[in-house]
């Protein structure tokens, strides 16, 4: 099977149902993104040795019987607004080009507990509002270059579309998730005002 389209779901099936590893899933993705990300330049930063280890130990419970849920295993990705300990998280600015967190925002912490596996961070505009930097290559439309991509969650849009990750995370203060869904002809949801923590996102990526 080809699994870059399948549904998280349907991901999380075969693994629960041992049709394929954590390992050999992540491992199929990162090849894709290696393949095709440098055209479609979804990604700000992959991490593929904390994806691999963090597969490893996603296979390894499983296999003794310790399965947490649908997300465990799951290859994810996540806009680089959200904090990630010891991950570059710049917010698409080039001030923060080099800002490495001590910490993980909540959302993130709550995707390592639910044993998901990090393939990296997705792009945006700069400080999540209209524009992407200059210095920053804009994500394009998957299925054709020059269409849009949607809004500040464009790399959480074109990645998803793209086959690169089986889920990712954006954030919505006048569209950012809705605009790349709908560009990239993907579903996307935009939880109920405190539903899920922002912390310690800034102000334009609630």
């Amino acid at each position: 099977m080809t699994w870059h389209y399948a549904t998280l779901i349907e991901a999380a099936n075969a693994i629960r149902s041992r049709k394929i590893s954590p390992v050999k899933l992540t491992n199929a993705v990162l090849d894709r993104i290696a393949r095709l990300d440098s055209s479609l330049h979804s990604y700000a930063i992959v991490t593929p040795e904390l994806a691999s280890a963090q597969a490893r130990r996603a296979e390894g419970e499983i296999a003794t019987g310790s399965y947490r849920g649908p997300l465990h295993g799951i290859p994810v990705a996540i806009k680089d607004i959200c904090n990630t300990a010891g991950v570059v998280t710049a917010a698409g600015m080039a001030i923060h080009s080099g800002r490495v967190p001590e910490f993980d925002a909540t959302v993130v912490k709550r995707l390592a507990g639910a044993g998901a596996v990090l393939l990296g961070k997705l792009q945006l505009t700069e400080g999540a509002f209209l524009t992407h930097h200059p210095t920053v290559t804009p994500p394009r439309n998957p299925w054709n270059a020059d269409y849009y991509a949607g809004a500040s969650s464009s790399g959480s849009g074109v990645a998803t579309a793209a086959g690169l990750c089986f889920g990712s995370l954006g954030s919505d203060t006048g569209g950012s998730i809705r605009f790349p869904c709908s560009a990239n002809g993907i579903t996307g949801l935009k939880p109920t005002w405190g539903r899920v923590s922002r912390y310690p996102s800034p102000r334009l990526a609630r």
